[in-house]
C-alpha cells in the first residue's frame, strides 16, 4: 500500500520501520516540528524524521495540521492509507478522508481504557497488571474510533515507564503491520468502543514527580517506576533536590511520621510512608550523577532521624 506515516517520538519509530520491512510504500512521513534543545538552542530532529532521512523517505513538518495548505500537501500523495502513532495533533476530517481505507492510529492502551496522552507511563503509575496496544480506525474524537486488533501485555514487578514504552513500541509495530494486511484483504472487523468504560488521561509534567510521602507506600513505589526515565520522582534532602530511581515497599510497619527515615542500611535507605516502608535503591542528588544507595552513601552521610521534605 501506499502509506503516509504520522509519528513523532521514538514509540513510532518501530511501527514506520516494521511497515518499510514489509515491503508497503511508505510516500511521506509527516513529524512535529523540530525543536530547540540545549543551551545553544540548536534544533534537535524528532526521532521519526531521523529515523525517515536515513531511510530516504521524505519529510513533511507542518506546524497545525488543520491549515489548509497542509491538507491540500497530504491529499497530493494519493496514499491508501494513513498510518498514525503518537503524532501529538487532532487530525481532522478532511485529512481523515483522504485515503480509501481510511486512518489507523496505533495506541498504547487496551482502549478505551486511557484515552489521550502518556497512557504507557499512567499504566505504570496506577500498578495495573495489563496494559496493551489497541489499533483502530480513527474518527475526528480523541482515541474513540472503532477498534481492529488488541493486544495485551503484562507488567512486570519492575516494570517502568521506560521499560514499558519500549515492549508496547514493539507490539505495536507489529500489530499495525497485521491490522494493514486485514484491511487490505478486506477481513478486518471494526468493534464500536464503549464510551460508558472509556478513562482519559492527562500530559505529564515534571511537577507530578513530586513525592508526597503521606500516600500509600505502593503508590510511591508506582510513581517512582512509572516517572521514569522521564521527567523522573523526586523529594528533597535538605536544600537539595533527590531524585529517586529506585525503590520498593519492604514492609507494612508505621513507626514514624511519614518522610522520615526510619533506618539506614549499606546499600538502602528505609523511609516511611502513610502505610508501610520503602526502601530506596537508587537516586540521584541536583548535580550529581545516578548511583546506587550504597555508592551514595560514601559520598554523602545519612542518619536514622534524617527525613525527606515533599519535593
Amino acid at each position: 500500500m501506499r502509506v503516509i506515516f504520522m509519528g513523532t517520538p521514538d514509540f513510532a519509530v518501530g511501527t514506520l520501520e516494521e511497515i518499510i520491512k514489509a515491503g508497503h510504500e511508505v510516500v511521506l512521513v509527516v513529524s512535529q516540528p523540530d525543536k530547540a534543545v540545549g543551551r545553544s538552542k540548536a534544533l534537535k530532529y524528532t526521532p521519526v524524521k531521523a529515523y525517515a532521512i536515513e531511510h530516504g523517505v521524505e519529510v513533511y513538518q507542518p506546524v497545525r495540521v488543520r491549515q489548509p495548505e497542509c491538507i491540500a500537501h497530504l491529499r497530493g500523495y494519493n496514499p491508501d492509507i494513513i498510518i498514525v502513532v503518537a503524532f501529538g495533533q487532532l487530525i481532522p476530517k478532511e485529512i481523515l478522508e483522504i485515503p480509501r481505507y481510511g486512518c489507523v492510529n496505533v495506541h498504547a492502551s487496551l482502549l478505551p481504557k486511557y484515552r489521550g496522552a502518556a497512557p504507557v507511563q499512567w499504566a505504570v503509575m496506577n500498578g495495573d497488571a495489563v496494559s496493551g496496544v489497541t489499533t483502530m480506525r480513527m474518527d475526528e474524537g480523541l482515541d474513540t474510533g472503532d477498534m481492529i486488533f488488541k493486544e495485551e501485555v503484562i507488567l512486570r514487578e519492575d516494570e517502568t515507564g521506560g521499560s514499558l514504552f519500549e515492549r508496547l513500541s514493539k507490539v505495536g509495530a507489529k500489530l499495525c503491520v497485521k491490522t494493514m494486511q486485514a484491511i487490505e484483504d478486506g477481513t478486518a472487523v471494526y468493534t464500536p468502543q464503549d464510551s460508558k468504560g472509556a478513562t482519559h488521561t492527562a500530559k505529564i509534567s515534571k511537577e507530578m514527580g513530586r513525592i508526597d510521602w503521606s500516600m500509600e507506600a505502593k503508590k510511591i513505589e508506582c510513581l517512582i517506576r512509572g516517572l521514569s526515565p522521564w521527567p523522573s520522582a523526586y523529594t528533597r534532602l535538605g536544600d537539595k533536590v533527590l531524585k529517586i530511581w529506585s525503590a520498593k515497599v519492604v514492609s507494612g510497619e508505621v513507626c514514624a511520621e511519614p518522610g522520615h527515615i526510619v533506618k539506614v542500611e549499606r546499600d538502602r535507605i528505609l523511609v516511611q510512608a502513610k502505610d508501610g516502608i520503602l526502601a530506596l535503591l537508587e537516586v540521584q542528588l541536583e548535580g550529581k550523577k545516578r548511583m546506587s544507595v550504597e555508592s551514595f552513601l560514601n559520598g554523602y552521610p545519612i542518619e536514622q532521624g534524617d527525613y525527606f521534605k515533599r519535593g
